[in-house]
């Protein structure tokens, strides 16, 4: 049911049969009393309030009849009155009759609905009703509860529990199926018409109906959680959401959608989605009544409403109301329980509800978005928005998959968008672009081709870009894009346009969620169009100080010896790197930007990534020091030396001192640099030297310096293994004892390969990251994989060992293990043959994986099964399939 306002009665009447299966839903469960014995007593359930309808009338104390004839705020067809002849108690039972009006009467039928405000208000609870339903076409009992004081604002804000409803009971449709289900919803969300509700229809077993007998319908609520019986089988479970948050203490996701609230602050002000136990953590109170027609029962089995049913009265019979109170914990209403098996499951009884997933905050690091190339993403739906059209996903002999858009004679926009209601893959969740972390130099770009011009030779291309539920929008001829592109009917032209732009025109580019390209309104008919490449990007943030060959930005630099440090050619690993000589001047070596050592005057501000970015080179000492006391420092200078940096090479990541004549590699976090005192926004100056004084005699040489993010994400995400490791990624053995080693295939395609080998010693197998490494693949949610291919060369000894896939995030903060044929290949390993194995990230992200800081692959025979197997792994990588 719903609450009574003048409001709700304009809900649409013209709601269908396909999308009015009922107020739970259509959901149904097949009753199976044989799962639990309901006569086994719950022995902490506590009567503090009853109706048994003992008495000759129906006590006032306990009951308020509501007289009015709104028509229940769902377009019902009666009056609610108090008359007897509408209700009254008799043989110890409540009677609710529904009966034809008067002839000119307000509505063509009487009935009556009793609550129980402020004469029976409890918050938490078993509430419990014996009662026989009445039939007939158009027939709508209900057994409900609304909040006594609307704490969190109007309907349904404040919540609404409807313990059972059925509707048209026992009408027999064309194919002769009886309608038997009786129905437990929540209502709960926003404000409406843009209210949620989520519920569990259960149907009756086919010899029995709820209007031929008397049954039990009850709710156990307790704090955070919501339970339906009947006849003392649980049937539906709901709950408050549950949040997840990622490593970074974000939140990304709910690991159960369930119910949600939606009220404004009271200190801030603003309006707040709130997914805890509101708005089922007040005082709610109980209501009875029989509603005749309505927007529900009159769409749905045989339609409208049965005269001949109501034409003597039609009766809702009740024999008592109780309402308990669990004694183990009354605050909470926690401990009293009557479950079963199966109430836990969404497979079963537990309820999926509607809260709006969260979406992370911008995490300050630079993640690209593809809306799409080659495949739709789920997450943002081609999108059509007035013209009725649906866009189509076409093959393009020059691009491939493309989107086809058209324009008829409605006048539409046309383009893609990221809110929920107008998603279309049942996978997809609505997803606002957070591009403020790249607004400086970040892009929107597409590619488009005109298949046909608009009718209208007149016609204008329009670009336009909306955020926060077009709270911000900007609209923008499309030939004002970067490089000031005409389109051309045939031919295939990328659209570039900053963000920077956009968001000087006054775009909140924190959250974009629709991205429109289309002929200017009301001009277009006859237009079709092509996007591919639909991007929202930009550069990664790295500099590069030395990589076969020097940055001309960038300049190698001694400061105070008066040498010239040179290019020279290495071992055919490095091949060209920098070679710097102290002699007898103290000095100070590396890389400088400033004009006035000869740079290019390009600091680099890495304030994006502090967190995750790193500093990184290889250094190989060619003649060591002539002074034994020498030690090797790293220092980092920032705006013209106004903040600067000065570690031991000791205090790297890897802790090593230099071994003359050999490569090693050195890792700073820049994390750890800010910390001892630079400012990463203007980073001008890289030394690499002995300490001052120390160094003479010293010739050494530097490769692959730089500055950036090892887990920022690329388009295609990472390679773990691809003959060989990854940067910063090793292959494992995690508790066996053995060294993985990297072997050629004798499958040409295969090349260089990872092979493990598992002896007597339990243990698991993978690559790993080294400290301080992670992989954030939150960019490749909606469409990314985690994939790899297997070769078995020989199989455990154990013939019953199951292959295993896991994946672990930080600290095994948290894991999925799945057996290999979990995979969407769904195959298992045969010895001699490379298998590809695919685990989808929305699946591992939806088994409770931080898919933001992955650090462990491990691909295994189950733990201590695994003796003598012999196998090989390529091509493990995360992101784009």
């Amino acid at each position: 049911m719903k609450n009574t306002t003048t409001q709700l009665s304009r809900l649409l009447t013209a709601i269908t049969a396909a999308t009015l299966v009922g107020c739970g839903g259509g959901a149904k469960t097949e009753s199976d009393f044989t799962v639990v014995d309901p006569a086994v007593p719950v022995s902490d359930w506590e009567l503090v309030w009853s109706d048994d309808f003992d008495g000759s009338a129906i006590d006032s104390a306990k009951w308020t009849h509501e007289v009015n004839c709104v028509g229940g705020g769902n377009n019902e067809q009666q009056c609610y009155t108090d008359d007897p002849a509408n209700s009254f108690v008799q043989d110890g039972m409540l009677h609710i009759v529904a009966r034809p009006a008067e002839e000119g009467a307000e509505k063509p039928y009487t009935s009556a609905r009793l609550n129980t405000r402020y004469k029976g208000d409890f918050k938490y609870g078993r509430f419990e009703m014996r009662a026989k339903l009445p039939s007939g076409q158009g027939s709508w009992p209900a057994f409900w509860m609304l909040p006594t004081d609307y704490v969190y604002g109007g309907w349904p804000k404040s919540g609404e529990i409807d313990i059972m409803e059925a509707v048209n009971l026992k009408v027999a449709d064309a194919e002769g199926n009886v309608e038997s289900n009786i129905h437990g919803t929540l209502h709960y969300g926003r404000e409406w018409p843009n209210n949620s509700s989520s519920g569990k229809a259960f149907e009756f077993p086919a010899d029995s109906n709820p209007a031929d007998d008397f049954h039990t319908y009850a709710i156990e609520w307790q704090e955070g959680e919501i339970r339906w019986y009947v006849d003392g089988y649980l049937y539906a479970t709901q709950r408050q959401s549950k949040v997840r948050y990622n490593s970074k203490d974000e939140a990304v996701g709910l690991s159960h959608r369930g119910w949600f609230a939606e009220y404004f602050d009271q200190i801030t002000g603003e309006l707040t989605t709130h997914w805890d136990s509101a708005p089922f953590d007040q005082e709610f109170h109980l209501l009875l009544n029989l509603a005749v027609g309505g927007d529900w029962p009159e769409n749905v089995n045989n339609m409208g409403i049965d005269a001949d049913a109501f034409a003597n009265g039609q009766e809702y019979v009740i024999d008592y109301v109780h309402v308990y109170q669990c004694q183990s914990n009354p605050d909470t209403g926690k401990g009293c329980e009557t479950v079963r098996p199966g109430y836990n499951s969404l497979d079963d009884a537990l309820v999926e509800g509607e809260a709006p997933i969260p979406s992370p905050p911008s995490t300050g690091v630079v993640q690209n978005l593809t809306i799409f190339d080659d495949a739709p993403n789920p997450n943002w739906a081609a999108w059509d928005c007035c013209g009725g059209s649906t866009p189509m996903v076409l093959d393009d002999p020059e691009m491939g998959a493309v989107t086809e858009f058209y324009v008829g004679a409605t006048p539409t926009v046309n383009g893609f968008i990221t809110r929920e209601e107008f998603l279309t893959d049942e996978s997809g969740q609505a997803t606002p672009f957070d591009g403020s972390g790249m607004v400086a130099n970040g892009v929107i770009t597409f590619d488009m081709k005109v298949v046909s011009a608009p009718g209208n030779p007149d016609a204008t291309w329009i670009f336009k870009v909306e955020s926060n539920n077009a709270s911000t929008a900007v609209e923008l001829p499309l030939t004002e894009n970067r490089d000031g592109t005409v389109p051309v009917v045939g031919e295939w032209q990328t659209y570039v346009f900053p963000l920077q732009m956009l968001a000087d025109a006054g775009l909140d580019v924190s959250a974009i969620d629709v991205l429109m390209i289309f002929p200017a309104w009301g001009m277009g008919d006859g237009a079709v169009y092509q996007l591919d490449n639909v991007e929202i990007k930009a550069p990664k943030p790295e500099v590069v100080f030395f990589e076969d060959g020097e940055n001309p930005n960038w300049v190698m630099w001694d400061c105070c010896g008066g040498s010239m440090p040179t290019e020279e050619l290495d071992d055919d690993e490095h091949g060209l790197v920098a070679q710097f000589s102290i002699g007898e001047a103290p000095t100070v070596m590396g890389f400088i930007t400033r004009s006035a050592n000869g740079g290019g005057d390009t600091p680099f501000d890495a304030s994006t990534i502090v967190e995750t970015g790193v500093l990184e080179f290889e250094m190989k000492v060619v003649s060591a020091p002539s002074s034994p006391d020498a030690s090797w420092v790293v220092k980092v200078e920032a705006d013209e030396a106004a903040s600067f940096a000065e570690l031991p090479i000791t205090d790297s990541v890897e802790g090593v001192a230099p071994v003359t004549g050999e490569w090693q590699t050195y890792t700073f976090k820049l994390a750890d640099l800010a910390a001892a005192g630079l400012d990463v926004s203007a980073i001008d100056v890289l030394m690499i030297f002995p300490a001052w004084g120390t160094g003479n005699g010293a010739v050494y040489r530097v490769d692959n310096a730089k500055i950036y993010d090892p887990s920022a994400v690329s388009a295609d995400g990472i390679n773990l293994f691809a003959d060989t490791a990854a940067e910063g990624w090793s292959i494992w053995d995690c508790c066996g004892g053995s060294t993985p080693t990297v072997e050629t295939d004798d499958d040409d395609s295969k090349g260089a390969v990872a092979q493990f080998i598992i002896g007597s010693a339990p243990t698991v197998m993978g690559v790993i990251a080294d400290e301080g490494v992670f992989f954030d693949a939150s960019a490749h949610l909606s469409s990314g994989v985690v994939q790899f291919d297997l070769k078995v060369v020989s199989a455990p000894a154990n013939p019953d060992a199951v292959w295993k896939f896991k994946i672990e995030s930080t600290g095994a903060a948290t894991a999925v293990e799945l057996d290999l044929t979990d995979s969407v290949e769904g195959v298992a390993p045969v010895t001699g043959q490379w298998q590809t194995y695919t685990f989808t990230l929305q699946s591992l992200f939806d088994a409770g994986l931080d898919i933001s800081d992955l650090n462990v692959v491990m691909v295994f025979p189950a733990w201590g099964t695994g003796e003598g197997a012999v196998y090989r792994l390529d091509n493990i990588k995360i992101g784009a399939q």
